[in-house]
């Protein structure tokens, strides 16, 4: 049953012809923007998919499509998921998957259908956007418009945040993402740091193998949820979605670009790097049929990108800002970049997403000339 505002029309995606006009909606919102990267479809549905994301695991979603004149013009989600009333507050909802024209009404319309729906349910408190998760796309883009998205990284026009603002939602978090020109030797103070840190016989540094990788990336996830665990909006990943992660990775990951760092023996530091899917596929239009897929996987799999992403990396939580810590975080991000400039060929990197609140972090990122170059905003609203 749909219901709106001003010739607005809001109603629940329920079938899937409804899903498909809720996938298309960016390229109507986008159609005349150089910077958008249009996503994959079968990613998107699958994304979506209640049977194969293991968000909903411990998670429902509703999706909301909004139409003028019978026309796609904007989208939300909804979700309620019961890790994040464990971490993030008893009551905590979540909204997500926005995209609409630049009309009042339409966000306005959205928000409404998206709020009743978590209310019903419960919720005191709505957090977002979350598309579903923190550990999928997280935040809304409000500064850094005139640079393509990297990898599981957002896009949006800059009037978002005001419509999103106007129907009372307040800034929680923001998160940074960082560019590097990894072509360039780091500075001469960071360069004496270094040599230090490789004369440390307590610290040594190994890839990651791909041939168990699925083991490795327990010992990855472990560090990261023993790092990550008193951050803002933290919410572990389940075991179902680690193994959906392991076997996503897998296929495009190097080598090159994943590391551990062992102190006296015992894993203590990492950093996953991943070639930037975005850039591989930006001229594909969301399709790999007929040839998209032959054209991705050459691209992927022969002549990799010239861009990659780190989305995760941490630091067990004893070593945080302490000197060795920091020493094994420019270590990991040195010998990363050696390898894959060399190896891989590599020549700009973004690590995202940074807290705001981490200064440790964002100072280090200074120290090796890293860009602050993209802000996501999280927002939140009483219900």
């Amino acid at each position: 049953m749909g219901f709106g505002e001003g010739g607005v029309d809001v109603a629940e995606v329920v079938t899937k012809a409804d899903l498909e006009a809720f996938i298309s909606v960016p390229w109507t919102v986008y159609r005349d923007d150089p910077y958008w990267t249009p996503p994959l479809r079968f990613e998107r549905r699958e994304m979506l998919d209640r049977r194969k994301n293991p968000f909903f695991q411990h998670a429902e979603a509703a999706y909301f499509l909004a139409r003028i004149d019978g026309k796609p013009v904007g989208r939300i989600s909804a979700q309620v998921d019961r890790l994040a009333q464990e971490h993030q507050g008893p009551g905590t909802g979540h909204f997500g998957f926005l995209e609409a024209v630049d009309d009042p009404l339409v966000f306005d319309a959205l928000f409404h259908a998206a709020e009743d729906w978590l209310r019903a349910r419960g919720m005191t408190r709505v957090l977002g956007p979350f598309s579903p998760s923190i550990n999928e796309e997280s935040g809304l883009l409000v500064e850094g418009f005139d640079e393509p998205p990297r990898l599981l990284m957002g896009h949006a026009r800059p009037y978002y945040g005001q419509h999103v603002e106007a129907m009372g939602y307040a800034k929680v978090q923001d998160l940074w993402a960082y560019d590097l020109n990894i072509t360039h030797e780091f500075p001469g103070n960071v360069q004496r740091l270094l040599d230090k840190a490789r004369k440390q016989d307590k610290l040594k540094l190994r890839r990651v193998s791909k041939k168990n990788f699925a083991d490795e990336l327990k010992i990855i996830i472990d560090i990261f949820n023993d790092a990550w665990r008193d951050n803002w909006g933290y919410i572990p990943m389940t075991d179902a979605e680690i193994d959906k992660m392991g076997r996503d990775l897998k296929p495009f990951i190097k080598e090159q670009g994943c590391m551990i760092a062992e102190w006296e023996g015992v894993p203590t530091a990492f950093m996953l790097t991943v070639p930037d899917i975005n850039q591989a596929a930006r001229d594909l239009n969301g399709n790999m049929l007929p040839f998209g897929w032959a054209k991705l996987a050459w691209r992927l799999l022969v002549k990799s990108p010239t861009q990659c992403r780190v989305p995760l990396m941490g630091v067990r939580k004893q070593f945080q800002g302490t000197l060795a810590g920091a020493s094994m975080a420019l270590l990991l991000i040195e010998t990363i970049r050696q390898a894959t400039t060399r190896e891989v060929g590599y020549r700009r990197a973004e690590l995202s997403w940074i807290l705001e609140s981490n200064v440790p972090m964002q100072r280090i990122l200074e120290m090796i000339l890293c860009r602050h170059y993209k802000t996501y905003r999280m927002y939140e609203k009483p219900l």
